[in-house]
């Protein structure tokens, strides 16, 4: 890929587009990268952080992280702060997927004691958290419960059994935005997502049971905080959001935005995809609070699916999810736009963060992790494509040059159509097997998609994101059972 001529090297892992690149440019774009990633961005990464720029409000830089890619308005991995009173609000900012997100769960198994029912919990857990497009889930609800829970989130399924009181506390946000109003959602978008409460979906989501190798931790002592104590220790690590809800809320205030940006605001942006409003009008507030029922049902999602995870590792192991040290790690939002208090130029300021691809990695301290890792920084978790591995990072307080973000996963180096032209899915399914990766999928195609080939190596990225200072290594897994939307 052609890196521009007018990038200029801050460090090893910082490059700096200037407001000169791209006439309009309010501030300089950042990309975190090692040369190696810069080079293998697509050009758009570069074009679309330069109009990320020019937003109103925007602070500081608009930043791209190690694994930036294209996306819609945004690079996918895109992070912009607005000034909360001057500032917009995009939805082409926080993505169609909105809360699309990872959890962890550890268990108290080892490899050698899971090895002979791997095959036997995926295809348990395939059949029971529906995958692929349009999958229903199994939590049936009217659609005037389903207002209720994009309203209350994570909690309402704890309420409803779902869950324990401590996932609530190692969920960001506790699970729940406040603020969400159901009255600011449309009734498309409630028919999409009332069904699917409990599902995986399909593209880049996953559900995987991972193993921790004693070679794969980077720092015992974090390791042993966030739960990582024995060695070939054995987790639960997926990745879903809010599936056709969360599509439909995005959709409807595109639209709006796009009627309204220009002839009631005066905003006119060159893309089309970073339509706007000014984040404290109406229509901003509205879209804000329609944001965050996608997010609490994303949240709610997780939940139900973190709950049927542990059905079924308890009726295979004929142990109680307690008995098998079933806690969750953490759950982190990528896809989501928040109010959040940032030192901006030696002063303390209220700033619309958003973060498109990308995860929140509070440091030790901040306000807004759970008392538990207080000490510890918020845990960062980083999905790897199905091939190669994952990773556990921790924030830290380098993140504040970032707004306290990093990375989200590998990012893909091809579109899914190519990737589905080089790779034969059963191909694929049949060699993960071999090297010791039980796959269970919803189709050959959707497998085909999410080669490993198609996405950059997870350790490059995760290595940038070190050496940058935004986040640090705790701990890599490695895949042994995979169920793919």
């Amino acid at each position: 890929m052609a890196v521009p001529p007018e990038i200029s090297k801050i460090s090893d892992t910082v490059w700096e587009l200037p407001v000169s690149f791209r006439q309009g440019m309010r501030v300089p774009a950042r990309i975190y990268a090692t040369e190696k990633l810069l080079k293998e961005m697509d050009e758009t990464v570069f074009e679309q952080a330069a109009n990320v720029a020019k937003l109103p409000g925007i602070l500081k830089y608009a930043y791209c992280m190690p694994d930036g890619h294209w996306g819609y308005g945004f690079p996918i991995g895109g992070v912009a702060a607005m000034d909360a009173e001057t500032g917009v609000i995009s939805p082409g900012g926080i993505g169609f997927d909105i809360n699309c997100g990872m959890r962890l769960v550890t268990t108290n198994l080892t490899y050698d004691q899971i090895r002979p029912h791997v095959a036997e919990l995926v295809d348990r857990l395939f059949q029971r958290i529906p995958s692929g497009v349009g999958g229903k889930g199994f939590v049936k609800v009217s659609k005037n419960e389903f207002k209720r829970v994009v309203e209350e989130g994570a909690p309402w399924c704890v309420r409803n059994g779902y869950g324990w009181q401590e996932d609530l506390e190692r969920t960001e946000e506790q699970g729940c935005m406040e603020g969400a109003d159901a009255a600011k959602i449309s009734e498309k978008a409630v028919e999409r997502g009332y069904h699917q409460l409990g599902t995986l979906g399909s593209g880049n989501h996953y559900l995987e049971i991972q193993v921790a190798k004693p070679e794969n931790i980077f720092n015992q002592e974090l390791a042993a905080q966030f739960g990582i104590t024995q060695p070939n220790q054995i987790v639960v690590m997926f990745h879903c959001g809010s599936r056709g809800f969360g599509h439909q809320v995005a959709t409807d205030y595109l639209q709006i935005f796009l009627k309204v940006m220009e002839s009631k605001y005066g905003l006119n942006v060159e893309d089309r995809e970073l339509a706007c409003a000014p984040f404290r009008s109406s229509e901003g507030q509205d879209y804000f609070a329609a944001m965050k029922c996608a997010v609490n049902m994303a949240f709610a999602n997780r939940q139900v699916i973190l709950h049927r995870i542990r059905e079924v590792f308890s009726e295979v192991f004929g142990k109680t999810p307690q008995e098998l040290g079933m806690h969750q790690v953490y759950d982190v939002a990528h896809n989501i736009a928040k109010l959040e208090e940032h030192v901006v130029d030696g002063k303390k300021r209220k700033v619309l963060v958003h973060r498109k691809g990308s995860t929140r990695a509070f440091a030790p301290g901040m306000k807004g992790i759970p008392e538990v890792y207080q000490r510890t920084g918020q845990p960062v978790i980083i999905g790897g494509s199905m091939e190669t591995g994952s990773y556990l990072l921790a924030g830290v307080e380098g993140g504040r040059e970032t707004f306290y973000s990093t990375a989200h996963g590998s990012g893909r180096t091809m579109s899914r159509h190519k990737a589905k032209t080089l790779f034969r899915g059963k191909d694929l399914l049949e060699k993960m097997r071999q090297r010791g990766i039980y796959v269970h999928a919803a189709s050959y195609s959707g497998l085909a998609e999410e080669a490993g080939a198609a996405y950059k190596n997870i350790d490059d990225v995760i290595n940038a994101t070190e050496m940058a200072g935004i986040s640090q290594r705790v701990v890599r897994f490695i895949p042994v059972g995979n169920v793919k939307g």
